[in-house]
């Protein structure tokens, strides 16, 4: 067994969940929050976390005291600051503790920059003037990504996650998340190739802009969409959300009109990008759905010929992926990661929908998961002449396959984590040998400082402690475990856990600002 001290900070969810069940509902803070008050004063939380703050942790490294003042938090939970409490009071390792401590509220402390719990009046919410009045309706939640004043459907979902387990008990974290979905279901509604978004109308908030010179179709409304880039595990993300929800609560609050209206959506689009490049019977050329150009000297922030991207056959039951979870764009299409957790969370959504009556609906989803995870197994796992039978990263159908793993979550690493495959399922114990060796992994990074998997978004000299802990969580090895957690608190002096690390110089980060996803 592993120490309690060494557990990974993202396991760490489920020893909150668990204190969580132990405790008795809690009750909504009677007092408003201050943060309104105090908006005009309180520092930019990337500037506020440069910078030490009292108290230092007891452990050797004396990481600081990173969580903003109270009255500059963006969410208040009691459950949530209960669960710091407990679990901090019981590690054992006082640096480990300190980041959780900082990490684990790092959503609601800084990055839910709008809500509504579903109780105001209408004419007391602003811009109210879109036509269909059924949108915005309910509880809404604007979680924004970190340093950037959008939301991106799959950050948010992970961003939330943790918090899944205290829904049941928490009624402010229960209606934090269920606006989370609503606010992801109109986000989906209108825009179902777009990955990040701006404030919704009826925040008030303004909107930023991007500062990109793109061409995109269909073209995206620049006040509602912050950045159009198709990535297939968005839309797994938003079923993501709901499922966990459902699974933690049994509550089905969240499947109204326009829930469904999002999941027709969503099946259309998937529909949509099964088509191949070719008329299989014809030969003739399908015009995609969905293109993207991008004025940039970045190969990755931008799709191949004229916005299509690299052809893909028919027959494969796959889904195409314009671009990958780290926004870098697919060199082929058919990104396993991302189809493997479409595939769950849409057997995921037909087994929740079942349970509610809607079996028509249920079935269809049912089998459409089912397709695309034959495709997988059929056109996905490739033979390695050293690794054996392996889960490629992507394919096209035609034989092509690019060999590698990226840090970013869905991820090859992550697929026990996704509910595709049990750990020690031959295909996938092959995949992450491969993927965690220099000679099998391209983007393994290995340094005298860090090592990690990376990708190319970043470049060649970053590593993600995300991949580590991705890592620890697929494995049963004590050594393995320690290892990467250990590299993971090492490199966050700051107390907080980096986007990514340079393998040679550990005190040098990808962002100014040290992030928690």
């Amino acid at each position: 067994m592993v120490n309690p001290s060494a557990v990974p900070l993202a396991l760490l969810a489920i020893v909150a969940g668990q204190v969580a069940n132990a405790v008795p509902p809690i009750q909504p803070l009677k007092s408003p929050s201050y943060s309104s008050r105090y908006k005009n004063i309180c520092p930019a939380y990337e500037k506020y976390a440069k910078y030490q703050h009292h108290p230092y942790s007891e452990g050797p490294m004396k990481l600081p005291f990173q969580r903003p003042a109270p009255q500059c938090r963006t969410f208040e939970s009691p459950l949530v600051e209960q669960v710091i409490t407990e679990i901090g009071s019981k590690m054992q390792d006082k640096d480990l503790a300190r980041i959780f401590e900082n990490a684990f509220p790092n959503t609601v402390d800084t990055t839910v920059r709008w809500h509504v719990d579903g109780t105001e009046k209408r004419s007391q919410q602003p811009l109210m003037n879109w036509k269909d009045q059924s949108k915005w309706q309910g509880a809404q939640s604007f979680i924004v990504t970190g340093d950037i004043d959008a939301e991106w459907l799959r950050d948010s979902t992970n961003q939330l996650r943790q918090y899944q387990p205290l829904a049941k008990k928490d009624k402010k974290i229960f209606n934090l998340i269920l606006g989370a979905i609503n606010t992801q279901a109109e986000f989906v509604i209108e825009s179902p190739y777009c990955n990040a978004f701006q404030p919704p109308p009826p925040s008030g908030l303004s909107p930023v802009n991007n500062n990109q010179d793109d061409e995109i179709h269909p073209a995206p409304e620049p006040s509602f969409v912050f950045e159009c880039k198709y990535e297939l595990d968005s839309l797994a993300h938003f079923l993501a959300l709901s499922n966990q929800f459902y699974a933690q609560t049994g509550s089905t609050s969240f499947i109204t009109p326009r829930w469904h209206k999002a999941l027709d959506v969503l099946l259309r689009t998937i529909g949509e990008q099964e088509t191949p490049t070719f008329d299989p019977k014809l030969g003739a050329l399908n015009k995609n759905k969905y293109t993207f150009k991008r004025k940039t000297q970045a190969g990755t922030e931008t799709l191949t010929l004229n916005g299509n991207g690299n052809p893909l056959n028919s027959g494969t039951a796959l889904v195409r992926s314009a671009f990958r979870p780290s926004d870098d764009a697919t060199i082929l299409g058919f990104l396993i990661p991302a189809n493997a957790m479409m595939a769950v969370e849409l057997k995921k959504a037909a087994s929740m929908l079942r349970k509610t009556g809607d079996n028509t609906r249920s079935d269809m989803l049912q089998g459409r998961g089912e397709r695309i995870e034959a495709g997988i197994w059929e056109h996905g796992v490739v033979a390695h002449k050293k690794y054996g039978q392996v889960f490629a990263f992507e394919v096209d159908g035609y034989g092509s396959q690019i060999i590698m793993d990226d840090a970013n979550l869905p991820s090859l690493l992550a697929l026990p984590l996704l509910g595709f495959v049990e750990k020690d399922d031959k295909v996938y114990q092959n995949t992450r040998k491969m993927i965690l060796e220099k000679k099998g992994n391209p983007y393994y990074l290995k340094g005298k400082d860090f090592k990690g998997i990376g990708g190319p978004h970043i470049g060649l000299q970053n590593a993600w402690p995300m991949s580590l802990l991705v890592q620890a969580m697929t494995s049963d090895d004590d050594e393995e475990i320690l290892d990467a957690i250990e590299l993971v608190k090492r490199a966050s002096p700051l107390g907080l856990v980096h986007e990514s690390i340079n393998v040679n110089r550990i005190k040098e980060s990808s962002r100014a600002c040290p992030i928690y996803r």
